[in-house]
């Protein structure tokens, strides 16, 4: 019989996770089109901009990982979170460049610490043999705001009041999250005697490494994908270019619901092979072909392999990792992501300040096929020969 999922903690869980994550990407989409139509930057300058949060990101995630393992990790879940949705009143009087970077460095250093511990948080309280469904499923949520957000933002952003009524409402689906984290009850966690010692394998998953470096190359092209999408569509003259976030999420949505039991079943590989050549072949396609169907198209396929491959690769990280170590895990996972995220930004900015847009997604295919020849001939070996065969 199947260990229940959908429990009450579960439920809490997701409800937290979506409306943190809707927060987050109200502004996504609109900080480009801030940074260029309000302040004036150049297109070039937008990445390096964008990308001070991901660096604070890198900066606290390996340390996340060792105090979500070390301390109680609800209470550093309500504290990362409390402090995420402060810093969204920074935006308010961000209006010069650097004031601008300074505080999307303290949001990214916030928003780093709470996504490592409600990531933990949910592992903790989902069922081992359904794992990788329930990493599905919560992954599902930030899916779901990335679809919803972005595209509620965007209709704000042109017809109503602007980035600033968007920042009011990021502080309102902040402090929901909050609240609704504060419900959510976990599994009482022993009081360690000793804390452990400071030492490498306590701030990035030691034996995860190819498959860390496996998953930098294939969000990198996720990074150039979520930060000039809305730019290339308005380039190659796409009506409500917007439009591209809601088929990217609706593949990441089925993707995920479906692929995460395979991943269960011992299809790992299967899953994430196909995934990334998925993203492959789809990152071509978004390159070569300009019309709004093949534009809608290749976002959703790029969509399901993501969302194949993020539940896929996350579980992989668990499954290497002990108990006392999940959230080492999930701090090099996230790392990962962010790192390809924030080297996306830049690369993004800087091919966009001399070549086509298009050539952007080129670049992000040939990434992705390399990672397709990575994980089979490195990463897969290295999964196999460190996973830990027993549920923890």
């Amino acid at each position: 019989m199947k260990e229940k999922l959908w429990n009450k903690n579960f439920i809490q869980a997701c409800i937290a996770n979506f409306l943190m994550a809707s927060s987050f990407h109200l502004l996504m989409p609109t900080i480009p089109i801030y940074l260029t139509q309000t302040l004036n930057i150049h297109t070039s300058k937008v990445g390096i901009v964008l990308s001070s949060y991901t660096l604070a990101m890198l900066m606290i995630r390996p340390f996340s990982g060792y105090i979500v393992d070390v301390f109680d990790r609800k209470k550093v879940f309500l504290l990362a979170l409390a402090l995420f949705v402060a810093t969204f009143f920074g935006y308010l009087w961000a209006e010069a460049v650097a004031l601008l970077m300074l505080v999307r460095f303290f949001h990214g250093l916030s928003w780093g610490m709470s996504t490592v511990s409600s990531n933990t948080v949910a592992i903790d309280i989902i069922p081992s043999t359904r794992r990788a469904e329930g990493v599905g499923y919560f992954g599902m949520n930030m899916n779901l705001a990335m679809a919803i957000a972005p595209f509620i933002a965007m209709y704000i952003y042109e017809r109503s009041g602007g980035f600033h009524l968007l920042i009011f409402c990021s502080i309102a689906m902040g402090t929901l999250a909050l609240i609704a984290a504060s419900l959510i009850k976990t599994p009482v966690k022993e009081k360690q005697k000793n804390k452990p010692p400071l030492s490498v394998d306590r701030f990035i998953l030691i034996k995860g490494i190819p498959l860390f470096l496996n998953q930098i190359l294939v969000t990198t092209g996720w990074g150039m994908l979520v930060s000039f999408g809305v730019l290339y569509g308005n380039q190659i003259q796409i009506p409500n270019a917007g439009i591209f976030f809601l088929f990217l999420a609706a593949g990441l949505i089925i993707s995920r619901v479906i692929s995460g039991r395979f991943v269960d079943r011992g299809h790992i590989h299967v899953i994430s092979i196909l995934a990334l050549s998925l993203i492959t072949v789809s990152f071509l396609c978004f390159a070569s072909l300009h019309t709004i169907t093949a534009f809608c198209i290749s976002a959703f396929f790029v969509g399901i392999g993501y969302g194949m491959m993020l539940p896929s690769f996350q579980t992989s990280f668990i499954n290497m990792a002990a108990n006392d170590r999940r959230g080492t895990a999930n701090s090099t996972y996230l790392t990962a992501f962010d790192l390809g995220l924030g080297i996306g930004m830049l690369l993004g900015g800087f091919l966009a300040g001399s070549h086509p847009m298009a050539y952007i997604y080129l670049v992000s295919a040939g990434l992705a096929f390399c990672s397709v020849i990575m994980y089979i001939f490195v990463s897969r070996k290295v999964y196999d020969r460190n996973k830990i065969t027993r549920p923890s």
